[in-house]
């Protein structure tokens, strides 16, 4: 066996004591109550009691935004989204950083904006985190996922299923896991 491959994870030596979401712990415990009964429970139909909460907790929101059942939102302080925003069923938004998201962007059932990762090449498993920004006009197919650090370009696609893990140029139809550019998007 070669001296890497005998070396191993150690959880219990993991120490994120760096990272700090904001807000005091009270707050957080509270959202964390509130996204469980209004948010993420299906029974909660309306996108204006959301967006009216999401504010009320810090998040940034424009107009005509339209957010679904069973969305789950880690912190609304660190999300801001422009107008005319659609967020399908199930869509999780795992914001431990800054999540933008800017006018017109679709964001379709079941779609993952994870923010956080970890450092799989230490010992330690360091937690990894990077903002991710869906500019103007940019589509995140269903059961898609995009990755810490990334930005979706403005009228990008990311195909159904896809997986980001580097940035998407304008107009371009992404596909696959690692998603690669498939087409031009073309706008009629």
């Amino acid at each position: 066996m070669t001296e890497e491959a005998s070396k191993k994870v150690d959880l219990s030596s993991y120490d994120n004591s760096w990272y700090s979401p904001g807000g005091t712990s009270s707050k957080r415990i509270v959202w964390f109550i509130v996204n469980a009964l209004f948010l993420i429970n299906p029974l909660n139909p309306s996108s204006g009691i959301k967006v009216w909460l999401l504010r009320l907790f810090g998040a940034r929101i424009g107009k005509g935004v339209v957010i679904k059942p069973g969305v789950n939102i880690k912190y609304p302080w660190l999300l801001q989204i422009g107008d005319y925003v659609w967020i399908g069923e199930n869509v999780w938004i795992d914001n431990l950083t800054w999540v933008k998201i800017e006018d017109h962007v679709s964001i379709s059932q079941g779609a993952m904006l994870l923010t956080g990762s970890h450092d799989y090449k230490k010992t330690t498993f360091d937690l990894q985190v990077g903002n991710i920004t869906l500019e103007q006009g940019a589509w995140i197919g269903a059961k898609a996922t995009i990755c810490p650090g990334v930005t979706c370009g403005s009228h990008s696609v990311l195909a159904v299923g896809s997986v980001a893990t580097r940035n998407l140029e304008p107009y371009t139809i992404y596909q696959g896991n690692p998603a690669i550019a498939k087409r031009a998007r073309q706008i009629i």
